[in-house]
This record gives structure tokens, C-alpha cells and sequence, in this order.
């Protein structure tokens, strides 16, 4: 007869941290925060070198925002306010990166971001917040899907390859490809939307109704 294999009680649940290190998502979750006014500062004046070290400072953030979740996850730490800041410090890092990219020109006096593409991905996120808010109203968590995930990893290396433009040699073409990747991530990022306003609907417009018809 075959046996299924046992897991331990250690493997099936994730074991939660005691005491600081419960907070230690939430702490570098904020971190991305504090490192977006450092970028800025950094990028105001984007010379060559000062791209590099924009492109590093970006990057650091970024990589917290995998850190923050991993450990949320394997630790059993998963808070309602991480779930509110994790977001909420992603979309400040991308957006003001973004619109940083928008104000600054190239060599050839065209902008290294198109301002329509930011508005429409700022656009975006106000609307996928705004449905997010209203469900957590509800006491509903709007679960994001593999999409935006793999848009938000599109958007980190676009932004990459935009900020080290003119930092590296121009038969890398850094901006085209940077540019190209960006417009993946638009059009992943409007496919996500998507998937949220689904999700509103299906789950939170539904119990909405019903509560207006027992008032």
C-alpha cells in the first residue's frame, strides 16, 4: 500500500518571529519609502555618474520590495498595514521615478519618458487604489494577480535601463530597449486593472447592493 508523505507541523505553517523581528516586513517596507526622497536628491541632476548612483539607490528599493513579502510570508508576519504599505511604497517609487524620467531630456532634447505614458500609468494606480480602498471598506482583500506582479518587475527594469541612458555607451541603446519594456509593462498594467475591476465587481459591488437593500 502507498503511504502519502507526512509534513511537519514547521513545514505546513510558516513560523512566526517573535518580539522585533515580527515588524522587520513593515520596517523595510518603510525603508522604500525613506529611499525615495535619497533617489530624488540623487537624480536631480542626472550626470553620468549620478545616474549610476540614481540607478543603485533605485534598485535598492526595489529589491526591498521583494525582501518585505518574502519574509512577511515565510515568517507568518502578514499584517493589514503591510498590505496597505506595500502598495502604497511601490507606486511612490515607480511614479516618482517616472515622472523624474518625464522631466528630464536626452541628449537630443526628446524626454526620456513620454509624458502621456506616466499619466496613464499614474492613472492607473489611483484607480486600482481607489477600488482597493473601497473593498477594504468591506473587509475585502482585492488579491492581486500574477499580472501585476510581472508588471511590476517590467517597470523596475524599465526604469533601470532609462535612468543609465546616457551612463553607458550609446550602441547599447539603453532607452530603446528601456522604453520598449516600459510599454510591456503599460499594456500589463491596464491588463491588471483590469483583473482588479473584475475582482470588484465579482466581490465587493455584489455585498455593496445587498447592504443598500437591508438599509
Amino acid at each position: 500500500m502507498t503511504t502519502l508523505p507526512t509534513h511537519s507541523p514547521e513545514q505546513a505553517v510558516p513560523r512566526r518571529q517573535p518580539g522585533l523581528l515580527a515588524h522587520l516586513p513593515n520596517a523595510i517596507t518603510l525603508s522604500r519609502i525613506f529611499l525615495i526622497p535619497i533617489f530624488v536628491l540623487v537624480f536631480l541632476e542626472p550626470t553620468p555618474e549620478r545616474s549610476l548612483a540614481a540607478a543603485a539607490v533605485f534598485g535598492l528599493a526595489a529589491l526591498t520590495d521583494a525582501l518585505d513579502g518574502y519574509l512577511a510570508r515565510r515568517w507568518g508576519t502578514v499584517t493589514r498595514l503591510g498590505k496597505i504599505l506595500d502598495p502604497i511604497a511601490d507606486k511612490l517609487l515607480i511614479l516618482t521615478a517616472l515622472f523624474l524620467l518625464v522631466d528630464f531630456d536626452r541628449a537630443d532634447g526628446s524626454p526620456r519618458v513620454e509624458a502621456w505614458v506616466a499619466i496613464v500609468l499614474a492613472g492607473r494606480e489611483l484607480v486600482v487604489t481607489g477600488l482597493r480602498a473601497v473593498a477594504a471598506r468591506e473587509r475585502i482583500d482585492l488579491t492581486p494577480e500574477i499580472t501585476g506582479k510581472i508588471k511590476m518587475a517590467t517597470q523596475v527594469v524599465a526604469i533601470l535601463f532609462l535612468i543609465l541612458d546616457e551612463a553607458v555607451p550609446a550602441a547599447l541603446n539603453f532607452h530603446y530597449w528601456g522604453t520598449l519594456i516600459l510599454f510591456v509593462s503599460l499594456a500589463l498594467s491596464l491588463i491588471s486593472a483590469a483583473q482588479y475591476i473584475h475582482q470588484f465587481a465579482t466581490h465587493v459591488l455584489p455585498r455593496g447592493m445587498g447592504n443598500s437593500g437591508n438599509s
